[in-house]
């Protein structure tokens, strides 16, 4: 850079505010800047400035500082900050011997030959033939060469030990050598975790009614077809009943709360909960107000989680399998077969409920076809209010009893989470991170 030894250190400060502007613009307090660059005091009362020192200046007003002059001698941590830092200073590379460091001691030395003979003196009874016993004091290395050395390569559990028992043996080799293993920083880092997941199933709470606790989300980049390009999806947790409702683009959190009024509350009224994932309609201040406003609690899903709204997730699934048997040859006539599309869902059995959505909303099924019987008797509001009493405290047993089964197969598969606590180090997996490698393979 061909800049004088000034505009050098201007830019240096220019820099800083650059990178800190997230705190230092706006700041309350006033900013010092210390320099041991004094010409650099004139520049707010610079009379003429050259193109880019105006550009700068013009960078400066957004901030509230002042410029303070320090003299070098007394300005030394910035100093040495200033200094190129070398990571990996050059040193004198010596060949590696083949013969093990300890022999060669060993070998001039009387008296590690000495102590060595007194460690195999001493070694225990039931020593197995043919076998080296290894002290506690010599342990460590010995683990350096059979699991961290190039020639090892970090293996697991039962290859170190099979690598050690060749030659050596000491009484809690296999505990060792397991402890030794779990607690290796290189392999926590570097090899994926084949331990079960953590975390036991967390149900959401059952509904005892329908429309009180709803889910919801939105299927995207679908090809256009009359004018939309995107289904929200609503789904009734108690009955699991839904809508799929075109919409031409992703709504804003305005244009979501005038569609749940038209179509969602003026049918079912105001839910008690909904439970969505955190897109940006979902979060929003609007939205949170606008619920707020029904009486209505938000639950959001996990980060990286979907299956806190599985419920709505599957049947995402369902509704683009029904959608892919009809168009997939012809895919810009989704919005057409839309309503039977929720029709045929509404209408099938729910294996959670034993039920169809349509039955436990209404208490009746729909004529179909033109052979299905209705009956002509009108039964009586007493009749019926029973009738749907029943209707839906079978649902919320059925309800129960697929939580439980589903519960207790995720349970398999998965153990507790830890207790943590406040100050504890712990492992961050770096799968949702993004580093700045050439590979992720090798990150």
């Amino acid at each position: 850079m061909n800049y004088d030894i000034g505009n050098r250190e201007l830019l240096a400060i220019k820099l800083a505010f650059t990178e800190w502007r997230h705190l230092l613009e706006g700041a309350k307090h006033v900013v010092t800047v210390i320099t041991d660059h004094k010409n650099l005091l004139y520049i707010e009362s610079a009379k003429r400035l050259n193109p880019r020192q105006a550009r700068w200046a013009l960078f400066f007003s957004r901030f509230n500082f002042i410029i303070t002059y320090r003299p070098g001698e007394k300005n030394v941590k910035a100093d040495a900050l200033s200094r190129s830092f070398d990571s990996n200073p050059q040193e004198k590379c010596q060949p590696d011997s083949i013969i093990p460091k300890e022999l060669i001691v060993a070998a001039l030395s009387p008296n590690v030959l000495s102590s060595l003979s007194k460690v195999q003196d001493n070694s225990p009874p039931n020593l197995p033939p043919g076998k080296l016993f290894v002290p506690e004091n010599l342990r460590e290395a010995v683990f350096l060469e059979a699991h961290d050395s190039k020639l090892a390569g970090h293996p697991g559990r039962y290859k170190t030990c099979s690598l050690l028992s060749r030659t050596l043996w000491w009484p809690t080799l296999r505990q060792d050598v397991n402890n030794y293993v779990d607690t290796c920083p290189i392999c926590q880092r570097s090899k994926p975790s084949r331990s079960l997941p953590q975390g036991l199933l967390q149900s959401l709470p059952i509904p005892e009614r329908p429309w009180t606790h709803i889910s919801m989300d939105f299927i995207v980049d679908l090809p256009p077809s009359k004018g939309n390009s995107v289904i929200w999806v609503v789904v009734d947790r108690f009955s699991k009943m839904s809508h799929f409702i075109p919409l031409p683009a992703l709504p804003s959190a305005k244009s979501l709360a005038e569609r749940f009024l038209t179509d969602i509350f003026r049918l079912h009224g105001a839910p008690q909960n909904i439970v969505s994932d955190r897109g940006v309609q979902f979060v929003s201040k609007f939205w949170r107000a606008f619920c707020s406003l029904m009486g209505t609690d938000l639950s959001f899903s996990s980060a990286y989680h979907p299956q806190t709204n599985g419920q709505t997730e599957r049947t995402n699934q369902s509704l683009e399998q029904y959608l892919r048997c009809y168009i997939s040859s012809n895919q810009s006539l989704w919005a057409e077969f839309l309503p039977w599309a929720e029709f045929a869902f509404n209408n099938s059995t729910h294996s959670s409920t034993g039920e169809s959505p349509f039955f436990v909303v209404f208490g009746y099924h729909p004529r179909v076809f033109s052979f299905s019987t209705t009956s002509s008797d009108v039964p009586a509001v007493d009749s019926l209010v029973n009738q749907f009493s029943s209707i839906w405290q079978r649902v919320q047993e059925s309800l129960s009893t697929a939580v439980a089964i589903q519960k207790k197969a995720f349970d398999k598969h998965h153990k507790a989470s830890p207790e943590y606590q406040v100050g504890d180090k712990v492992w961050l997996s770096s799968r949702n991170v993004p580093l700045k490698v050439s590979s992720s393979k090798f990150a």
